[in-house]
């Protein structure tokens, strides 16, 4: 019985010692002067803040403003809790790691950060993907759509769905791969998932977490940008006429009765925005999570003998650095968030009269 247990440790010894040589030795403390360092972690704490900042603003308006508590807008909570977890929890302790390349919290505590921060950076990807679904289907299925907004349930659902699913694609591996192994490959100042050399493993999980959340992504998001086309391409002078009202309606709007041309135009422009708001969606996210996806890939292939941990680090900030561009990328570009915005970072400020015109002039189109 002790051949066995010998025989194990040893192989677990080299299994380390091999990966160890596969990791580059030099850390970004012997790579980079002292100047550089400080620029680094300086660059590293702002965007914490940022995407702490941001996302917590969204939380907040969804608290504070019961106009928001709206079925759709219940999965852009949902993201930012996502983002402002990564913020909050992942960043700061992975900084210290990062510029030092030795990780000093324990073994229990890389777990914990490990489970954190793929659960939460899958789920906000997730998130992504259910909140163009959601936007698909209110414009291209637009009768049904409406109809099933007084159903509170369905969008928890998917809600506690988008965690499940998170959670069911990294964690267990996280936490058992070194058990069902048999042993670990990660040195004991490292922090790392067992699975980070498995070539199979990497490319079925970056297929699901990004890869086919891209194709979804971008099909969702070119219909609604078709179907704008369409619309523009009906658009007339006939459809875009809008309802009698009295003048004294338009007077208390403070905007001028429009004639059909200049309401036609004003549609026209606002679809335009709604079609690069789509393609800026698309763009940021495919150029966030498609230089890490396909690094781990190919990473994984080559055994991290042919990728540079600079490199990978890079890749692996740009990838968070989605969390901090998400609040600004979805909810501000809607008006009542915008409005929400302004009364907690304005609140002194009277935005009624330019709600009113905001909601006045959303009636002429």
């Amino acid at each position: 019985m002790g051949g066995p247990g010998l025989d194990g440790t040893a192989e677990a010894l080299h299994a380390a010692a091999t990966r160890n040589e596969t990791w580059p030795s030099q850390s970004p403390s012997s790579e980079f002067s002292l100047g550089v360092l400080v620029l680094l972690a300086f660059l590293m704490v702002l965007l914490s803040l940022v995407t702490i900042l941001g996302n917590i603003l969204v939380i907040l308006a969804f608290i504070m403003d019961r106009n928001l508590r709206h079925r759709s807008n219940y999965f852009f909570l949902n993201l930012a809790v996502s983002d402002f977890a990564v913020g909050v929890f992942c960043m700061p302790l992975y900084i210290p790691y990062s510029l030092t390349g030795k990780w000093h919290l324990g073994r229990g505590i890389c777990k914990l950060w490990l489970v954190m921060d793929h659960l939460h950076c899958t789920a906000s990807v997730f998130n992504i993907v259910l909140i163009s679904y959601d936007r698909f289907l209110s414009v291209t299925k637009a009768v049904s759509y409406r109809a099933r907004q007084g159903i509170t349930s369905s969008p928890a659902i998917k809600m506690v769905a988008i965690w499940v699913f998170a959670f069911l694609l990294y964690c267990p591996a996280i936490l058992l791969w070194e058990h069902v192994a048999g042993h670990s490959v990660v040195a004991a100042d490292q922090c790392y998932a067992e699975f980070f050399d498995n070539w199979y493993f990497l490319l079925c999980a970056s297929t699901l977490e990004f890869f086919v959340p891209l194709l979804l992504v971008t099909y969702f998001n070119m219909h609604i940008f078709h179907n704008i086309q369409r619309r523009q391409r009906r658009g007339s002078v006939q459809d875009c006429e809008p309802p009698r009202r009295s003048s004294l309606s338009w007077r208390f709007c403070g905007l001028p009765r429009p004639g059909a041309s200049s309401c036609l135009s004003e549609a026209e422009d606002s679809d335009k925005k709604r079609m690069k708001t789509l393609a800026i969606i698309v763009c940021v996210f495919a150029i966030c999570w498609a230089p890490y996806s396909l690094l781990m890939i190919i990473r994984g292939a080559c055994q991290g003998k042919c990728i540079h941990s600079s490199l990978y680090e890079a890749t692996f900030w740009l990838l968070w650095i989605n969390s901090s561009l998400n609040p600004f990328l979805y909810p501000l570009c809607h008006v009542k968030f915008r409005m929400a915005f302004l009364k907690i970072l304005c609140p002194k400020k009277d935005v009624s009269s330019h709600c009113l015109k905001l909601v006045c002039f959303r009636r002429l189109n």
